[in-house]
């Protein structure tokens, strides 16, 4: 420390919890503060650490106790969604099974570049008491605890041995979070004697810092190729991903389709990135998409990927773009996903690439042949979704398409709708009307099972003014639901609506088409064959979310899930509605394959049926070069 440097003496806790309570960001001229505060359970190795400083400084700094720590990253993945990633949450939890319960969520954040900052506990630095309480002890290395998993899953990751490495450490998981190319988890591991221990910090290292969220221009080259790619392309089609929600790229992406003509596909991240009305908004796109837009995919002559990663859903496992000469123009802020299907990469923002590559283009045209056929697909595609979502007679259990409608009908333009695994993230991609572009935050990078009622917490954390419409599964409910009484105890409304399948409806569908005859997929009773029989486990979800003291309604017709949806929106507190829907009962027919290997040899006859398909499907497969 150079001599008259000034210093404040602090624990390294009370320095963590200051020096995040004056970080800023700011794009575009507008400044904000980037921490909303702290989610977390105290337990051995945090309660006298990072639990005392939280304690000191609770009136400067808000805390939030949750029930599971998986839960609460799930919270603050739905906070910073909902925060357009220029806010975040940090995550306190205990050592050992504390920190593992948060590996899930890390993963959530890091697949859907979302900011999250993870303090996991740690071991004694100074391994003055030996092996202690919820270590595991490994002969080979006895610096190695259950934080090190946090690699995989973290954008950065740092242990924190000595209060003197604190700051830098710090200050570079801020660069992470606040960075839109490497952001995802950052995890800052903190020995349970390191946060008690106390140090004279440099003052400077909590003033006031603004973070400043930079948009990337493309290189001009690039750009010129591009342009020139674009203008000799009859059936161009554009992938809207998620890059162009956290980039506020809507309005330029609408303008740059309407100047051109070129229609738009949509995936999970992206899916209300362009007006549902819009004549050029094709739908969804790939595996969990719609024939509509995914048949113009399979015909365009040039793909230009805007903030899309190009998953195997995306892609429909490599094999949606047909066209043999098919060409990719890719707008990212990462260069690795930019130059993936061998693109012209154009390294930049959506919001400014679009405009530079529109002002390129300057009067360029689709054929007006392409246009307008593209045109009347997207209508077609929006009179599917009514006739789907149609509950039709109320005498018979509610399809899940037709439940989902008449939620969405309930919508607000600012209300947002959250969802994550199983079979209703396809039926939201094809269906959900979206609001505005923050107003779908289906939760599909990592498809995680109980990220549901936790990121309904995040989301009206971050916006108490909106509904929040959190739909959930029955086999996720009995998985992780636990923090619906968070939503209760910090009055953050959510309207939760478990929909009940009769297991796991999803995978249970999955398994049918390849072979597998949805064996271990439902909820059932032993026969006395020892084999699951017919009889269905009697749960009673009603039951368990009223014990968690929320208003339930249940809903088993289409006019009783419109009267519950009415009341729960008219209430100012969480609401949980249950309904039943006819299991098999979905919108399918997406025209897109996805690739889940069969098994090669078998005895079972609807496996080999099901390789037979399979191989004839995987033929379809190109490498894009």
């Amino acid at each position: 420390m150079p001599m008259g440097s000034a210093t404040v003496r602090l624990t390294v806790s009370q320095a963590i919890v200051q020096f995040l309570r004056v970080q800023q960001v700011e794009r575009d001229g507008v400044v904000q503060p980037f921490f909303g505060g702290a989610l977390g359970i105290f337990g051995h190795g945090n309660v006298a650490g990072i639990g005392q400083a939280l304690l000191q400084y609770r009136d400067e700094f808000p805390y939030i106790l949750g029930r599971n720590e998986q839960g609460l990253v799930h919270a603050a993945v739905g906070y910073a969604k909902a925060r357009n990633r220029l806010g975040a949450m940090a995550v306190t939890t205990s050592i050992g099974p504390g920190a593992a319960n948060m590996i899930t969520g890390a993963g959530v954040a890091t697949s859907n570049r979302l900011p999250v900052l993870l303090l996991p506990s740690d071991y004694f630095a100074t391994r003055r008491t030996g092996s202690v309480l919820q270590q595991i002890e490994h002969t080979h290395s006895p610096d190695l605890s259950t934080n090190d998993s946090f690699r995989a899953v973290s954008k950065f990751w740092d242990r924190i041995h000595r209060p003197e490495q604190l700051a830098e450490s710090l200050l570079e998981a801020m660069r992470v979070l606040t960075s839109p190319v490497d952001t995802g988890a950052a995890t800052i591991a903190v020995p349970q004697d390191v946060q008690a221990e106390a140090y004279d910090f440099p003052v400077a290292l909590f003033r006031d810092r603004v973070w400043n969220v930079p948009r990337q221009r493309a290189d001009l080259s690039q750009l010129d190729k591009a342009a020139a790619i674009l203008k000799e392309s009859t059936r161009p089609v554009i992938i809207a991903g998620g890059g162009v929600i956290y980039s506020d790229a809507n309005e330029e992406l609408q303008r740059f389709v309407e100047a051109t003509g070129i229609p738009v596909g949509l995936t999970q991240a992206g899916k209300a990135s362009l007006s549902h009305a819009h004549p050029l908004n094709a739908g969804a796109l790939g595996s969990s998409g719609s024939r509509f837009a995914n048949g113009l995919a399979q015909q365009a002559d040039v793909v230009i990927g805007i903030g899309t990663r190009y998953t195997d859903f995306t892609t429909a496992s490599n094999t949606l773009f047909q066209n043999p000469n098919v060409k990719f123009v890719n707008i990212n802020t990462t260069e690795f996903d930019a130059y993936k299907e061998a693109a012209t990469g154009l390294v930049g923002d959506a919001r400014e690439t679009i405009r530079e590559l529109g002002e390129r283009l300057a009067d360029w045209q689709v054929p007006v042949a392409h246009r307008d056929h593209a045109v009347a697909e997207a209508q077609a595609w929006r009179e599917e979704i009514g006739r789907i979502i149609d509950p039709g007679s109320d005498g018979d259990t509610l399809s899940q398409s037709a439940a989902l409608g008449i939620v969405n009908s309930f919508a607000k333009e600012n209300d947002v709708v959250i969802n994550a695994a199983g079979s209703m993230p396809g039926e939201l991609h094809r269906i959900w009307r979206p609001g505005g572009p923050y107003s779908y935050a289906i939760e599909y990078g990592y498809s995680c099972m109980g990220y549901e009622v936790a990121a309904g917490v995040g989301a009206a954390l971050a916006d108490p003014e909106r509904e929040v419409i959190t739909f959930i599964g029955d086999g996720t409910w009995l998985m992780l639901s636990s923090e619906l009484l968070t939503s209760i105890q910090e009055g953050l409304k959510q309207i939760v609506l478990i929909v009940d399948n009769k297991g796991y409806g999803s995978i249970g569908a999955l398994s049918e088409s390849v072979g597998s005859q949805a064996f271990g997929c439902r909820f059932k009773f032993r026969d006395e064959g020892g084999q699951y029989g017919d009889d269905y486990l009697p749960i009673d979800f009603v039951a368990n979310a009223a014990s968690y003291g929320a208003t339930v309604y249940t809903a088993d017709t289409a006019a009783q899930l419109t009267e519950a949806m009415g009341k729960a929106v008219a209430g100012e507190e969480t609401a949980v509605i249950y309904v039943q829907v006819d299991a098999k009962a979905r919108f399918g027919g997406s025209g897109a394959w996805w690739e889940v290997p069969v098994a090669q040899i078998s005895t079972v006859e609807s496996t080999e049926q099901a390789r037979v398909v399979y191989d004839q499907e995987r033929s379809k497969q190109k490498l894009y070069l």
